[in-house]
């Protein structure tokens, strides 16, 4: 059994979140947590839970114009510099039976503001026959760039350790 935690990110937020629900996923079961860029084409076949996140632009997924307009607001240089999570989801094959995934995404809290990263990849993933183990879930940032707001690093950990416990107790392994 085995996970395998995909991100997208910008600014540092997104691979915080991502580093976070790993390290309560590997509580459970073994855990990778890879950057869009370096997702080996092929290695989501071999994992029985793919978590997937990115940062919620222009209320979803990013596109190449949104993640070019992030890098020229960055103070520092940007993590992700390729093509983002909703190209790589794009890629993946259709027809896929019983694999299971969750989505995440990062974003600021606005009443009001729809839209989210994690509610379009989660369809994405369903269209291609992946199973949702869990109701996508976002995690906040304080301001467009971040930080995360307080709390939210341990909040994914915990949603980590929440998804592992169900993986485990689905397949059922002790």
């Amino acid at each position: 059994m085995k996970a395998h935690v995909v991100y997208e990110s910008m600014f540092g937020n997104t691979r915080d979140i991502a580093v976070a629900i790993s390290e309560g996923l590997a509580k459970h079961v073994p855990t990778d947590v890879t950057e869009i860029d370096d997702v080996d084409s092929g290695s989501e076949a071999a994992v029985d839970l793919l978590v997937a996140g990115g940062p919620t632009h222009a209320f979803g997924l990013t596109w190449s114009r949104t993640r070019s307009d992030a890098a020229n607001r960055a103070t520092m240089p940007v993590i992700s510099r390729g093509p983002g999570l909703r190209e790589w989801l794009g890629g993946l094959p259709k027809g896929v039976k019983e694999r299971n995934a969750a989505t995440f995404d990062t974003r600021v809290r606005v009443r009001g503001l729809p839209g989210s990263a994690a509610r379009v990849a989660a369809r994405r993933l369903r269209r291609r026959g992946y199973r949702l183990v869990a109701a996508p879930e976002s995690f906040y940032v304080t301001g467009t760039t971040g930080p995360l707001a307080e709390g939210e690093i341990e909040r994914a950990r915990e949603w980590g350790d929440q998804l592992g416990r169900e993986l485990r107790d689905d397949v059922g392994q002790d």
